[in-house]
């Protein structure tokens, strides 16, 4: 059957009533001009709840005019979404990114629509979603209903995210640029984190990371490499120059070899023109992207994530701020079990060794009231630093808090030591 076609954005979710259930497609592939029109829409209902990963160019629907008409239930929190979390107008749902799929596919969380962003259909009507696989897909397996904005500028990519166009219920077609992140501008500690790193990535390896000014420094220092891959949750253009350079050809690989794999990719226009119709890259379901069991099956994978706080026994908090959600759980969990399991796998956790300005030492002798677990004591391997490695697999905690502290900041490091006594026992 086919979908109604829309002149307006507010006309195509106009299909929504009162108490449903939405997912929005996210990262780079946020429907923005759905959701604009969402929020204008929200306000003639009551108790919609709208279900999120990570969300680009979405903060219309924070506005607090829309409270008791839409609440944000996120997996991940994002710049739109982070305050109405922290104030408790937001409900986070703690959960590894891989197992979102599962929780739609068995219908332990209903959705009632789904609002995507595509590609134009092709020849065969077929759509696509994209830059943006991750969730999604099982979202509008799972549907009952689909709501569509098509888009000329959103590129065709290759892998699972393709869907028919007789599947939407409605559809809005306008052309409109996709939000954009360049290459962050390296500092000197992003660098020297960068350069530490880079040391433990061998020849061969298959790497996985996200965005920001540490991957993308690691990812620089990685030039005099060969023979890398990638199988990843995010593609960013950090790894396009490598891609670009030969350094990064997949050829080690034993699960898609010669394939660069991802979930979704966020970067620059280059990137998103560099994956339009290219079969060597493959957009998947994140339920097999960051699925442990298929990560393990390449050889040498090397994790690298980051941290918001790490306590001197290397339990790694990352989606908190103490009780203020910042992000989420995402896939880190999911990569460093994969690595671990890996035959020669690794995983790094890199992170600077201070914020606020150099005010808070990120390296905690605990970690604050209420800060989130998200890769514990057992799982970590190497903690990186501007200021050096401390390779946590196998040590004791005594070594590791020597091996942390090592590595924290000078201005902290007689502290960390003083309270590692106090409050562990421990002399370091």
């Amino acid at each position: 059957m086919a979908p109604i076609i829309c002149k307006s954005a507010l006309e195509a979710v106009s299909l929504i009533q009162d108490g449903e259930i939405l997912w929005t497609h996210s990262m780079g592939a946020t429907p923005r001009l759905l959701l604009n029109a969402l929020a204008q829409h929200a306000l003639t209902k009551k108790d919609l709840t709208l279900l999120q990963l990570h969300t680009e160019c979405a903060e219309s629907l924070s506005d607090e005019k829309l409270k008791g008409h839409l609440r944000h239930r996120c997996f991940f929190g994002g710049l739109p979404t982070r305050l109405l979390l922290q104030q408790g107008d937001a409900d986070y749902v703690p959960i590894f990114l891989s197992e979102v799929p599962k929780l739609f596919r068995s219908g332990e969380q209903k959705i009632d629509t789904a609002i995507v962003q595509v590609s134009p259909p092709d020849k065969h009507g077929i759509c696509s979603l994209g830059i943006s696989v991750e969730a999604t897909l099982a979202a509008c397996q799972m549907a009952g209903k689909i709501i569509a904005h098509i888009n000329p500028q959103m590129p065709r990519t290759h892998g699972d995210g393709f869907i028919h166009y007789n599947k939407f219920a409605a559809v809005y077609e306008a052309s409109a640029p996709l939000p954009q992140h360049p290459l962050a501008a390296s500092d000197e500690t992003s660098l020297a984190i960068g350069n530490n790193v880079a040391q433990l990535v061998r020849d061969g390896d298959c790497l996985q990371m996200g965005i920001g000014a540490i991957p993308d420094a690691v990812l620089s220092c990685l030039k005099g490499h060969k023979d890398l891959g990638i199988h990843t949750e995010l593609f960013s253009d950090g790894v396009l120059n490598l891609v670009e350079s030969g350094v990064i050809n997949n050829s080690k690989k034993l699960v898609h070899r010669g394939k660069l794999v991802t979930g979704f990719a966020l970067g620059s226009q280059r990137l998103y023109d560099y994956v339009d119709d290219n079969p060597s890259v493959i957009f998947m379901d994140i339920e097999q992207v960051n699925d442990t069991s298929i990560i393990r099956k390449n050889p040498n994978v090397m994790a690298i994530n980051s941290a918001l706080q790490v306590d001197i026994s290397g339990q790694i908090c990352a989606d908190s701020l103490g009780t203020r959600i910042y992000s989420g759980v995402g896939g880190q969990m999911d990569f460093i079990r994969g690595a671990g399991l890996s035959e020669g796998g690794r995983s790094v956790i890199a992170l600077p060794s201070t914020a606020a300005g150099g005010k808070v030492s990120r390296i905690a002798t605990v970690l604050s009231p209420g800060a989130g677990v998200v890769t514990t004591r057992a799982h970590v391997h190497y903690i990186v630093t501007e200021y050096g490695i401390a390779n946590l697999r196998g040590r004791s905690l005594r070594e590791r808090a020597r091996a942390l502290i090592d590595i924290a900041h000078p201005d902290f490091r007689e502290q960390l030591c003083r309270e590692t006594f106090d409050m562990w026992g421990l002399s370091v």
